[in-house]
């Protein structure tokens, strides 16, 4: 689907509007919204829009599974419909305070520390993963300044891991992010670590004794360090004056938190249970193969397929865990038994990482221990094993008919009779619309939108329009009326999706100054009244009243040819020349 406005205004509506999400974060696959109210969170539809994959209510925590274009559907609900991005501190629970269980909770709370990291520990995860290959095979001197340089590169997310965290930390406690920094910065500080000849050495503080310990590339301080201190804020603001706040808070917290901080934690320099958790990944693409091999829709192949290739080299499974595994149910069981099976095997041979990394075909170099035989098998094991089961297994693709209903067939156009533009060009027969609007015609490209200009939702034109009035540009049903009424979409009776938008920035007034004729599945004549809209109030609030009218499904169609008019009112806009004429 390529019309990721609609996509983002349609979950929008489907969660309640602008005015009932509390925050907005999200992942590499979903978007995760914070809600004032989880009820009008309306699961069923969202399930069915096409481009989403699933949605997920769990413990407060509402989720809407998009898949590679997640970011692109995010950046179009915070830039173009205002929606507040980020954490904050009751993203989990949601806004009208409702809480999940306590368990439920902590690892959405940790979700909310961690999952902004995430980037950052993958990149540098492949960086390092990279450079042992570089050096495994003697491409690199690693005494030489090249491979210095890229390892420090590759070390310093690692090493400042702690700033990361209280950063991340402070949003999610909603504590001051700059003083957590400060704060866990210590640990790292130069004067602090110069104490320590060695692990275990041992320090007085006010005659306290203190045992020291290396805390780069550690969680747990970091974490409980800043949950801590998020408490004692809330009590010093309680005691100090405002006048003295601003100074007094910061100074009287670091002075507090730091000597507390200190633990025991010590680094063993490789890891065993990052490896034992990649047969849980390759026992998902196991698992999508085997649907590939066994399905009979060929859209659901082409989606295990293309789900398949970002979990062998990426490790990102979320969309066939989501996408297939908890939809058909039977895939679940098979990449089960499989993970456990492969993963107790990788974790009985003690086989071991060298690098936060994604387990992937593309990270294998970080595996190069005298272990690594075992890991090849493992998950190797752990995709052949999936897959099987499966395929023997089987599933109801019935199950997954639900979430696809709302995908679009093309239709084949009936051609019409043979049009004749300005210049008396003859056209081959095609599909004609009338302008939906009277106006100034302006191209596309320079509409002042990026997204609209670039075509990314499809091909079209704009008008400068010089009335409030929208009429239907053809006989068909309307297929989405937006709540602020600003744009409506039409699908005409020879599978022509029409978007019509008046204006770019007008949703945000939120229906003010728009009025509607017409309800979502309504059948409309061309020329027939859809929206009106007070013109005048829009010029004189400085919004550019330009109305993009876009192709939504310009894919199906061979050619599209706009009027070479200056004007239009009410007289044919464009023609669209199907690929199978």
């Amino acid at each position: 689907m390529s019309n990721f406005r609609l996509l983002a205004g349609e979950i929008l509506e489907l969660i309640g509007g602008e005015k009932n999400v509390g925050s907005l974060t999200h992942c590499i696959t979903r978007l995760r919204f914070s809600l004032k109210d989880g009820t009008k969170f309306n699961k069923a539809a969202l399930d069915k829009l096409d481009g989403v994959i699933l949605a997920v209510e769990s413990n407060n925590q509402y989720q809407v599974v998009i898949g590679n274009d997640v970011s692109t559907v995010y950046r179009l609900l915070v830039d173009e419909f205002g929606i507040k991005g980020g954490a904050t501190s009751d993203s989990e629970s949601g806004s009208d305070g409702k809480k999940g269980n306590m368990v439920g909770h902590l690892f959405n709370k940790m979700s909310s520390i961690l999952v902004p990291i995430v980037p950052a520990l993958a990149g540098a995860g492949m960086l390092k993963a990279f450079l042992v290959i570089l050096s495994t095979y003697h491409f690199i001197d690693t005494a030489g300044s090249t491979y210095k340089i890229l390892a420090a590169a590759s070390n310093s997310v690692f090493y400042f891991l702690p700033l990361l965290l209280a950063f991340s930390c402070a949003k999610a406690f909603n504590a001051h992010q700059f003083v957590s920094v400060a704060i866990v910065g210590a640990l790292l500080e130069p004067t602090f670590t110069g104490l320590m000849a060695k692990q275990g050495d041992i320090v007085e503080f006010l005659g306290v004794p203190v045992v020291l310990m290396k805390y780069s590339s550690t969680l747990i301080p970091a974490i409980l360090a800043i949950w801590a201190y998020s408490y004692l804020e809330r009590l010093l603001k309680r005691l100090i004056h405002q006048s003295i706040e601003m100074v007094s808070v910061p100074m009287l917290g670091m002075l507090i938190m730091v000597p507390v901080m200190f633990n025991n934690l010590a680094l063993r320099g490789f890891d065993t249970i990052k490896p034992a958790t990649a047969a849980a990944t390759f026992a998902q693409a196991g698992a999508a193969f085997g649907v590939f091999l066994k399905a009979k829709n060929k859209k659901l192949k082409s989606f295990a397929l293309s789900s398949m290739v970002p979990a062998l080299f990426a490790g990102v499974t979320e969309s066939i865990v989501y996408g297939i595994s908890i939809k058909y149910k039977r895939p679940l069981v098979a990449s089960l038994i499989a993970g456990t099976v492969a993963g107790g095997f990788i974790g009985s041979m003690g086989t071991t990482v060298m690098a936060y990394i994604f387990p992937a075909l593309t990270t294998l170099p970080a595996f190069m221990a005298t272990t690594f035989a075992y890991y090849l098998i493992g998950i190797g094991m752990s995709f052949t094993l999936s897959a099987l089961l499966t395929y023997l297994l089987g599933f109801d693709e019935s199950l997954g008919e639900s979430s696809t209903a709302g995908a679009k067939t093309p239709k084949t156009a009936t051609p019409s009779a043979p049009l004749t533009t300005a210049g008396s060009q003859s056209l081959l027969p095609g599909i004609t619309l009338v302008a939906p609007l009277n106006g100034t015609i302006v191209p596309l490209t320079s509409v002042k939108d990026a997204v609209f200009a670039s075509e990314i939702i499809g091909k079209g034109i704009a008008i400068l329009t010089s009335e409030g009035v929208v009429t239907s540009p053809v006989n068909g049903v309307v297929s989405k009326l937006f709540h602020s009424k600003h744009a409506i979409g039409i699908t005409s009776d020879y599978g022509v999706e029409v978007l019509v938008h008046v204006e770019i920035d007008t949703v945000r007034l939120n229906g003010e100054h728009f009025a509607s004729h017409v309800n979502e599945g309504d059948r409309v004549t061309t020329g027939q009244l859809l929206v009106t809209f007070d013109l005048e109030a829009l010029i004189a609030k400085d919004f550019d009243v330009t109305t993009p009218v876009v192709i939504a499904n310009t894919d199906d169609y061979q050619s599209i040819s706009a009027t070479e008019q200056p004007r239009v009112t009410n007289n044919t806009l464009m023609t669209l020349f199907s690929a199978t004429v």
